[in-house]
């Protein structure tokens, strides 16, 4: 597809896709990024007592990881690198047993402060001060995770009965090694020896080579605070986001999800996620709204970092999710209808044109059964995609979606649509709206949702759902956990659409995923 006028893109707001390729003609200021994925150096037993030395050789051999990676990066060009969550002291804590690997941290913006050049101005702060020099050192921005620690006064209604904060902490540090800023773990994921802030932190440090860039923390990336609230109060287009991220196939493995984050508000993610197979945990990668650099490995041990050259973000985030909102405000302006070469790409419907619902009830006959099947704990509706071509819709509460597709060539695989409305309750509870594509685990209905890895079928497909919520976030999951980006996206006639003509390689999973956040 491509786009002939800027504004045509602006004022229809028919797809991401056209605002990113216009925005990208303009697009001409580029930074060198890294993350490093971390295998981190455990505790052999992260419940018992250790003194204080203990804990800082444990960290320094971690650290000293850190520094390697950080000569690495800065002799490729870098001017950023990220580190995962919990890459230094590891997890699995009790709240007396991390005591021993916190850091104090300031989290006054008042205080101006060069753990490298000003060692004793603190105590307890010697993992601060190696970060601070490795980002001078090697004149490089420096973003890391570590445990932190502040005293607190019986006074304070908050105050834990120990008389301490313990926060899981993100620190950012300039080329000079400057301390930039801190940034506090809202939401945590049953780390019980921490403590969330009394309210949420909104962190921004500013660099040379691409403006502001925001950060959060793992669990936040999922919730309106501090996140997206961060992304929208303060015009953030770039995000640093340390992570220790267990995948979850269909709908949440890391890389999935980053990847969507970064489509869904027109920014560049920089996300540094943990290594450790066993566990469920890697995905990291450099992201831009266009393009991933990713790394995914459940085979094999040892770090990996990642180091790619990308576009600065200039321009508006309201050519994403904001002007979703508005699109729903004022859906009966006219349409641009765009035709693709293997199916029929309806982006927008004329005034007076049948809506998706309509077209589909007089085919109802034909539809498939629906089945329910537990995915990502929760109980969908499926309806199964069989055969060469069809349409399909599957309701469930407020939300009903709709499949358009057509496959190359018919394989021994059995795919399924899938719609989920409401509440998710297992390990965190918040609200969703997804409409999801998704190859199933075998042939029989009961293995719809379960997590499969490969997949061979290329399908066309349009994908779409009357969705009540404008944070949408496209999922585009294919074949040994690689990416790929739909052909269009956007808003028509109250529905969120995505279509894709041929996947890179077969298809996992096209879903879209909303998050309705005044519902949780």
């Amino acid at each position: 597809m491509a786009c002939d006028m800027a504004d045509l893109c602006w004022k229809l707001s028919v797809c991401f896709f056209c605002s990113q390729v216009v925005s990208g003609r303009v697009e001409e200021a580029r930074y060198i990024a890294a993350v490093y994925e971390h295998e981190s150096i455990l505790s052999p037993d992260p419940t018992a007592l250790v003194d204080r030395r203990s804990a800082l050789q444990l960290m320094g051999r971690n650290l000293d990881i850190y520094e390697q990676q950080v000569v690495a990066a800065a002799r490729q060009g870098a001017q950023i690198i990220v580190f995962p969550e919990d890459g230094i002291h590891g997890f699995n804590f009790t709240r007396r047993s991390i005591y021993p690997y916190l850091d104090f941290a300031p989290h006054s913006r008042a205080v101006k402060w060069n753990p490298c050049r000003e060692m004793y101005l603190f105590n307890d702060t010697e993992v601060l001060q190696r970060l601070s020099c490795m980002a001078l050192n090697n004149k490089i921005f420096l973003v890391a995770n570590l445990g932190t620690k502040q005293p607190c006064a019986h006074t304070d209604p908050h105050c834990p009965p120990d008389g301490r904060y313990q926060f899981n902490t993100n620190v950012a540090f300039d080329d000079a090694g400057m301390l930039v800023a801190t940034y506090r773990k809202h939401n945590l994921y049953f780390e019980y020896a921490f403590d969330a802030p009394p309210e949420p932190d909104y962190k921004l440090f500013e660099t040379p080579f691409a403006g502001k860039f925001g950060m959060f923390t793992c669990f936040d990336i999922l919730f309106f605070e501090p996140a997206v609230k961060l992304i929208r109060q303060y015009d953030v287009k770039q995000v640093v986001y340390p992570t220790a991220w267990m995948n979850q196939l269909p709908l949440l493995s890391a890389v999935e999800f980053q990847q969507a984050f970064a489509t869904a508000f027109n920014i560049n993610v920089l996300a540094a996620n943990i290594h450790h197979p066993t566990l469920g945990m890697t995905g990291s990668g450099i992201y831009t709204p266009v393009k991933s650099f990713i790394y995914h490995n459940m085979e094999s041990y040892g770090g990996k970092l990642i180091v790619a050259e990308i576009p600065v973000i200039t321009t508006d985030y309201k050519t994403s999710l904001e002007s979703n909102e508005r699109f729903r405000e004022n859906l009966h302006q006219s349409c641009k209808t765009l035709t693709s070469a293997s199916m029929d790409d309806q982006v927008c419907f004329k005034e007076g044109q049948e809506t998706p619902a309509r077209v589909l009830e007089k085919g109802m006959e034909q539809l498939p059964p629906q089945f329910y099947a537990e995915m990502m704990y929760d109980n969908f509706t499926f309806v199964p995609v069989w055969g060469e071509k069809g349409e399909l819709q599957v309701c469930s509460n407020t939300l009903c979606c709709y499949l358009n597709y057509k496959r190359a060539v018919l394989t021994d695989e059995l795919y399924a649509l899938g719609v989920f409305d409401g509440l998710h309750t297992v390990h965190g509870t918040y609200y969703v709206q997804a409409c999801a594509l998704v190859k199933c685990g075998g042939l029989s209905f009961s293995t719809c949702g379960q997590e499969v890895t490969d997949a061979s079928a290329l399908i066309d497909f349009q994908l779409w759902g009357n969705m009540s919520t404008p944070y949408i976030f496209p999922l585009l999951l294919t074949s040994g956990i690689t990416l790929d980006f739909a052909d269009h996206m956007g808003w028509k006639n109250h529905h969120y659409f995505m279509s894709k003509n041929r996947t890179s390689s077969g298809l996992l999973t096209a879903a879209l995923y909303g998050r309705w956040y005044e519902k949780d």
